[in-house]
């Protein structure tokens, strides 16, 4: 009878703790941006290169997480645009910066995702799934914290934006993508980076093969507390409603590329492929 009395004890300890967990992962991420011409686009070796060159370095961006043990925000933290040195090609990229923020719920099973789409906001609101995590038995030591790997298996689409002879067009492509995932149990909560959660422990590290996203710094119980006020800016919809939105207004923006004055039939050919 002691037995269970101090372990009911010890666990009620634990859980008490681990509710009174708060804190700030700072995480790295970076992008890989697949580009492909023909010869007849004008664009050589040199200038491709440099293109894929300075679409990694724009697409290196900082984020924070702000959590508690409900509770998680995920925002881009703001940076001064760098001046761009000129390149040998000529060709300078600029990727602005995004003012989304997403906020998540996984008590309420619940998420609200403040989100910018080409000069207008919107404010999705919907219920969060958990994600079917494998848990594998693989570790790994980021920084002073021992971590565990998992992976999640999905079926999802790659979106192909082509240039052939002066007609623009988009190509979607079903693939099965795995997410690998390293949490540490060292810090028992279910959060991680971006959309990824509902493991046992902080989600450290996350690569699905085009992004890659990889926790810095973590503080835990900062002295002045932690901030977390839900988005309110924007349009109210669902996820499905915002999908359909961002559909239409990419197939818009195509169209308007192709009829902003290009001579079709040039013979140039590019892709873009971005992974989703």
């Amino acid at each position: 009878m002691k037995n269970i009395i101090l372990f009911i004890l010890v666990f009620a300890f634990a859980k008490a703790n681990s509710q009174s967990i708060q804190g700030v992962a700072t995480y790295q991420t970076q992008r890989h941006v697949d580009i492909k011409m023909d010869s007849t686009s004008g664009m050589n070796d040199e200038m491709q290169k440099s293109i894929q060159e300075q679409l990694r370095k724009q697409f290196q961006k900082e984020y924070t997480l702000s959590f508690n043990e409900a509770e998680a925000i995920w925002k881009e933290e703001a940076s001064l645009d760098k001046p761009q040195a000129p390149s040998s090609s000529g060709i300078s990229i600029i990727v602005s910066g995004s003012s989304d923020v997403l906020y998540q719920n996984i008590k309420k099973q619940s998420y609200t995702q403040q989100s910018d789409l080409m000069g207008k906001q919107f404010l999705v609101e919907d219920t969060l799934k958990k994600p079917e995590w494998k848990l594998e038995k693989e570790t790994k030591n980021i920084g002073q914290y021992t971590c565990f790997k998992a992976t999640l298996t999905e079926e999802t689409e790659e979106r192909s934006f082509q240039s052939v002879n002066g007609e623009e067009g988009e190509e979607v492509e079903k693939i099965t993508k795995v997410t690998t995932a390293w949490y540490t149990l060292d810090i028992p909560i279910q959060h991680g980076p971006d959309e990824f959660w509902g493991l046992p422990g902080l989600i450290l590290e996350v690569n699905d093969g085009k992004v890659s996203m990889m926790c810095t710094q973590v503080v835990i119980n900062p002295k002045d507390g932690v901030s977390l006020e839900i988005p309110t800016k924007g349009k109210k919809v669902n996820q499905e409603e915002y999908d359909k939105i961002s559909e239409e207004k990419a197939k818009e923006m195509m169209e308007r590329y192709n009829g902003g004055g290009r001579k079709k039939g040039d013979g140039s050919t590019f892709s873009i492929k971005i992974g989703g």
